[in-house]
């Protein structure tokens, strides 16, 4: 279908904005990111409590932001790990996003900021997120969750961290996750899919900016056959059953939608929705785009059924 005409909506307030044209810094980046999420995020939901705190991290503390609604414990905990490349991001640009799954899910989510590239690259960011689920799993008690029904995600680049980190906990043998949500995840270093080329401009995220973001992310050419950077290459069996979430006018459309069916072809069970006429970026942006809060609704209701009875994965 033609795309969404919010969604075209908002491409053109993005653009009004004064994106720094040509070749930009991280920090150059990361100030534009910032701009924009203050832009769009309207006001944030209310929840009963937000606590701002650091967990031990392989080379430090980890901050996390832990969200808790107003619902009788114990509760699922949903592990969030936020997109923008591995480069740009933070836990206050999903903050919105954070609150809105803890109410509608309901569980605890614990929001994650993680180093991000070049200034740490792979696997620094993943190995925090990876620490940060952990201490989640061995503290669920501490902030009212099960750790029978530890769930994890994320968006983008947190996709990507999201299948690497169940990865991770399958080769390490712990924690057991139960449930894992990658949203229009980065998966290869493939740039010539179809919906690469067909998307590579206009739409937001760009095939050239995609590169960027590979090539600060990675620590060396090599790093792109790794299973745990590039997770389509992994082998995704004994994986926690997934909900891949993609969208029509995303250049990683294809990527994630290989991912989906190799977790189904592996034997996970897999709940795949392609949205038509969105683009990349739309599930955090409900205030302009409709249908990013009615795709977190649904992510919500799917992940509270998937945790209500299924026990978590045993890691292996």
């Amino acid at each position: 279908m033609p795309l969404d005409p919010q969604a075209r909506a908002y491409l053109d307030a993005v653009a009004a904005l004064g994106a720094p044209a040509g070749p930009q810094t991280p920090e150059e980046m990361r100030a534009f990111s910032s701009e924009r999420n203050r832009h769009f995020a309207g006001p944030p939901p209310d929840i009963a409590t937000v606590e701002d705190r650091t967990v031990p991290g392989p080379e430090g503390e980890v901050p996390v932001r832990i969200y808790t609604p107003d619902a009788p414990g114990p509760l699922p905990i949903f592990v969030y790990y936020h997109g923008g490349g591995w480069v740009v991001g933070n836990i206050d640009m999903t903050d919105n996003l954070c609150r809105a799954l803890a109410n509608q899910t309901p569980c605890v989510v614990v929001s994650v900021e993680y180093r991000l590239a070049p200034e740490t690259r792979f696997p620094g960011g993943l190995e925090d997120c990876y620490a940060a689920t952990v201490w989640a799993s061995e503290h669920a008690s501490e902030i009212g969750g099960d750790p029978a029904r530890l769930a994890i995600g994320g968006s983008s680049a947190g996709g990507n961290l999201t299948v690497a980190v169940a990865l991770l906990a399958r080769d390490r043998g712990t924690p057991a996750i139960a449930y894992q949500m990658p949203i229009y995840p980065v998966c290869d270093t493939d740039f010539e899919t179809a919906s690469y080329r067909d998307n590579a401009t206009g739409y937001g995220l760009t095939r050239d900016g995609m590169r960027v973001y590979w090539d600060m992310y990675l620590a060396k050419p090599e790093d792109a056959d790794n299973p745990y950077a590039t997770v389509l290459r992994a082998d995704l069996a004994n994986l926690p059953p997934a909900l891949v979430i993609t969208a029509e006018y995303d250049p990683l459309r294809d990527e994630g939608d290989a991912l989906a069916e190799k977790l189904r072809a592996a034997g996970v069970t897999v709940e795949h929705i392609c949205y038509p006429g969105m683009l990349h970026g739309f599930f955090n942006v409900g205030m302009i785009v409709e249908m990013g809060d009615v795709a977190v609704e649904r992510a919500a209701k799917s992940m509270a059924a998937a945790l209500a009875t299924a026990p978590a994965i045993a890691a292996t």
